[in-house]
C-alpha cells in the first residue's frame, strides 16, 4: 500500500462531474489499484475513489486514475508532505460475529424468508471489491444479491450498493436487484435502502432457527 500525503486538487469526470478544491489530503493507492482520497475526518468513507481495476499514471505534478468505464480522477500535486510504501500482505478477511455469520448460514439454507420462490445461487458472490453474501434469483430468473447484518445501519447499505454496482456490469447479472436483510434495521438505514431501490427486511433469528416464541400467558 501507498500513502501520500499532500496538498493537492481532484477533478472527477465520469457519470457525473465532481471537483475538490486545493487542500492538503491522504491519498491511499491499494495494491490491487484502487485509489482512495481522504480528509482528516468522515470516518472511513473518501471523499473521492476510484475501484480496481484502473490505469495509474503518475508524474511529479499530476496523477490520473482511469478504469474501462471511461471514468477518470485527476490529481494536482500542489505538495507532498509525506510518501511512503507499505506491504501488508495477504489479509485473512473480516471475521463475522457468530450470531450474523450463523443468519447467513440459514438464510442460505431457506432463502424463501426473504421473498418467495428465491433459490440460492452462491454464498460470498466474489466481486472484485468484496464477496456478497448471498446471491439468488428470483421466479423470473432476475438476479437478488443479499447483504446480511446483525445490525442493519447506514454502512451496510451503502456497502450492498457498491457490490451492486460492481455486478451490474455483468451481463448474465445485469438488473440485479438488492436485499437488506438484518435482525433490526435503523430508521435512516430504511430511508437510504429505499432511496437507492433497495428492499429491506428485518428477520427474526429465533423464528429462523426454528425456536418458537412461548406464548403470552396470564398465569
Amino acid at each position: 500500500m501507498r500513502l501520500v500525503i499532500a496538498r493537492c486538487s481532484v477533478d472527477y469526470e465520469g457519470r457525473l462531474q465532481a471537483h475538490l478544491p486545493e487542500a492538503v489530503r491522504l491519498i491511499m493507492v491499494k495494491a490491487d489499484g484502487c485509489v482512495a482520497i481522504h480528509a482528516d475526518g468522515g470516518a472511513y468513507k473518501p471523499l473521492n475513489w476510484m475501484n480496481a481495476p484502473n490505469t495509474l499514471r503518475c508524474s511529479e505534478e499530476q496523477w490520473t486514475v482511469t478504469n474501462p468505464s471511461g471514468e477518470s480522477l485527476t490529481i494536482h500535486l500542489t505538495e507532498v508532505l509525506s510518501d511512503s510504501a507499505h506491504e501488508l500482505g495477504i489479509d485473512p478477511g473480516l471475521q463475522k460475529d457468530g450470531v450474523e455469520a450463523h443468519l447467513q448460514e440459514l438464510l442460505a439454507a431457506d432463502p424463501t424468508v426473504l421473498g418467495d420462490e428465491l433459490v440460492l445461487v452462491r454464498r460470498e458472490y466474489p466481486t472484485d471489491i468484496g464477496p456478497v453474501d448471498l446471491l439468488c434469483r428470483d421466479a423470473e430468473g432476475t438476479a437478488v444479491a443479499v447483504e446480511v447484518k446483525r445490525r442493519g445501519e447506514i454502512d451496510g447499505v451503502e456497502q450492498l450498493a457498491r457490490y451492486l454496482e460492481r455486478l451490474e456490469r455483468d451481463p448474465a447479472l445485469r438488473g440485479v436487484q438488492g436485499v437488506f436483510a438484518a435482525q433490526v434495521v435503523k430508521p435512516q438505514a430504511r430511508v437510504l435502502a429505499e432511496s437507492r431501490g433497495i428492499r429491506w427486511v428485518e428477520i427474526d433469528y429465533d423464528v429462523l432457527r426454528g425456536i418458537e416464541r412461548p406464548q403470552m400467558s396470564l398465569f
